[in-house]
C-alpha cells in the first residue's frame, strides 16, 4: 500500500498579496475549501479530514485572514485572481470549490468565471440582511427598525475589533473563542489552531484578524454584492445549501432571520428556474455553523455534488 501523501503548507504570491495554503496532496480530484469571514483555513480542518480520502483538498486563508497578507481594499476580482494564482502554483486542474458564508459567496463568483469547474457548493454563502425588501412578510417600517438594531450590533462588534487585545486578556479571549467554536461541534483539539491562527502582532501589540482596514472594506463589499445575479450567472454546477435554523446570537432577531431565510429560498428557487446549473437545498436543522454541526454530513453532501 502506498503511503498517504503528506499535507504541506505553502505561501503563494498572487501579485496582489500572499495567500497561505494547506494542501493534502495526492492524485485525487482537487477540491478547494474556503472559510467564512473572520475564520481561517484551520476552521476547515475537520471537514477537510472527512474529504481527504476522496479529494486532494486545498484550504486557504483568504486575504486579511490567518497567515495570508492584506489587500489594499477588499475587491472580489483581486480575491478571485488570488485563488487563480493558488490553482496555477499548485498545478490544480479544474478544482471543485466549496465555501462557507463568505467562502460561499466567493465560490459563487468562481462559478461565473470557470465553466469547466466540476461543481461549486455554497454552504449558506449569504451575508446578513441589509434591506427591508429582503424580509418578506414584515411591515417595512418594522423591518427597517429591526435592520437598524441588527446593524448597530454589528457596528459594536466591529468597534471592539478595532483595537489591540488588552495586555493580560489574550488567554481569556482565546478561551472565549474556543468555547464559541466548540459549542457548535467538535473538540477543543479541533479548534485550537483556528483560534491562534487569526492572532497577529503589530508594533508589539496583539491584534485579531481581520484587521480594521480589512473589515472596513469587507463588510460593505458583502452587503452590496447582488447574489441572485451572481447565482444566475453561474456557468458551472452550483449548489446553494441554505441554513434553516438560528445561531444562538441570531435568536434575538428570530423574526428578522426567519423572513430573510424565506427570501433566500424564494429568490434562490427563482434563480434555479432560470439557470439549470443551479440547485437549491435548504438543510433541515442546520444553522450558519453547519460545517461544525455535522462535518461528516457536509463532507458527503459536497463530495456527492462535485463528483456527479
Amino acid at each position: 500500500m502506498a503511503p498517504a501523501p503528506a499535507t504541506v503548507d505553502h505561501i503563494v504570491n498572487t501579485g496582489h498579496t500572499t495567500i497561505a495554503v494547506r494542501d493534502t496532496g495526492g492524485d485525487q480530484p482537487p477540491l478547494m475549501l474556503l472559510h467564512g469571514a473572520g475564520g481561517n483555513l484551520a476552521w476547515l480542518s475537520v471537514l477537510a479530514g472527512h474529504l481527504a480520502d476522496r479529494h486532494r483538498v486545498v484550504t486557504v486563508d483568504l486575504p486579511g485572514h490567518g497567515h495570508s497578507g492584506e489587500l489594499p481594499a477588499w475587491e472580489w476580482d483581486a480575491v478571485l485572481d488570488g485563488l487563480d494564482a493558488v490553482v496555477d502554483t499548485l498545478g490544480l486542474t479544474d478544482p471543485a470549490v466549496a465555501g462557507s458564508s463568505l467562502g460561499g459567496m466567493i465560490g459563487a463568483l468562481w462559478a461565473t468565471r470557470h465553466p469547466s469547474c466540476p461543481g461549486v457548493v455554497s454552504l449558506d454563502g449569504n451575508p446578513a440582511p441589509t434591506r427591508p425588501e429582503q424580509l418578506p412578510g414584515l411591515d417595512p417600517a418594522h423591518a427597517a427598525a429591526e435592520l437598524d438594531r441588527l446593524h448597530a450590533a454589528f457596528t459594536t462588534m466591529a468597534e471592539a475589533m478595532a483595537r489591540p487585545v488588552p495586555p493580560g486578556q489574550l488567554a481569556t479571549i482565546r478561551q472565549a473563542q474556543l468555547a464559541d467554536l466548540t459549542r457548535h461541534g467538535g473538540t477543543a483539539a479541533d479548534w485550537t489552531e483556528a483560534v491562534a491562527r487569526n492572532e497577529t502582532t503589530v508594533v508589539g501589540e496583539t491584534w485579531l484578524r481581520p484587521l480594521p482596514a480589512t473589515l472596513a472594506s469587507l463588510r460593505p463589499a458583502m452587503d452590496s454584492l447582488d447574489l441572485p445575479a451572481v447565482h444566475r450567472a453561474a456557468r458551472c454546477p452550483l449548489l446553494l445549501v441554505l441554513a434553516t435554523t438560528d445561531l444562538p446570537e441570531q435568536q434575538p432577531y428570530a423574526e428578522l432571520y426567519a423572513a430573510y431565510r424565506r427570501w433566500q429560498v424564494e429568490t434562490s428557487r427563482a434563480v434555479a428556474a432560470d439557470n439549470p446549473l443551479v440547485r437549491v437545498q435548504p438543510l433541515d436543522g442546520a444553522s450558519h455553523a453547519m460545517i461544525a454541526e455535522d462535518s461528516v454530513g457536509i463532507a458527503d453532501l459536497v463530495a456527492d455534488f462535485v463528483t456527479r
